[in-house]
């Protein structure tokens, strides 16, 4: 289970205000990348917290609230599909990153980043973490607040693109959504560069 193993290294270094961050909708067909932020008190107790990937999405909304009511601090933001087209989506979730890191009031001094990349535009010391939301406490807070988020989004796209099932795939390439793109084309929400394979262009 995640812990504060990693936030407390950099509380000894002298840090105060230790934020993790990680996204949700990287590899999506469909949708923006989405980003959070969060500074927990040190040693906080939340229960059940872990990694989002490993809970069920009922177990993620659960813990929505509970995280963003004990967070020192926290800051959740979008890349949307036409930075993801106009950057790549490598430099879109780092660009939703850095607005997730800025929304945060105290503001971070030090910052945990899931993966082997780190944003260029952090204006904070930082260190990657692979596979960071599955060690960090507050790196896993951020992934369960990015992932809860985008989530809601792509349900209410749903409702404006009711062919797509966006409900229950939230925009990954499952094979019913592959054939819907088939069937109908492409909306408004899906990114192009992700599209070529499928449809041949």
């Amino acid at each position: 289970m995640p812990d504060f193993t990693y936030e407390k290294e950099a509380a000894a270094a002298g840090y105060l205000h230790i934020c993790g961050v990680d996204e949700a909708g990287r590899g999506p067909l469909a949708g923006p990348v989405c980003a959070a932020a969060v500074i927990l008190p040190a040693d906080c107790g939340i229960e059940g917290l872990n990694d989002s990937k490993k809970l069920t999405e009922k177990k993620r909304e659960a813990l929505y609230d509970p995280i963003r009511e004990a967070a020192v601090a926290y800051g959740i933001a979008f890349a949307s599909v036409e930075e993801i087209e106009t950057f790549n989506i490598l430099q879109a979730t780092f660009l939703a990153m850095e607005r997730a890191v800025a929304q945060l009031e105290p503001a971070a001094d030090f910052a945990l980043i899931d993966g082997n990349r780190l944003p260029a535009g952090l204006p904070i010391p930082a260190r990657t973490l692979v596979k960071g939301d599955a060690l960090s406490a507050s790196v896993a807070a951020a992934s369960i607040l990015a992932k809860v988020t985008r989530d809601r989004y792509m349900l209410e796209q749903a409702a404006a693109y009711p062919q797509y099932g966006f409900e229950k795939h939230k925009g990954y390439g499952t094979k019913a959504h592959v054939e819907a793109i088939k069937a109908f084309g492409p909306c408004p929400i899906h990114r192009p560069s992700f599209l070529k394979k499928i449809l041949g262009a």
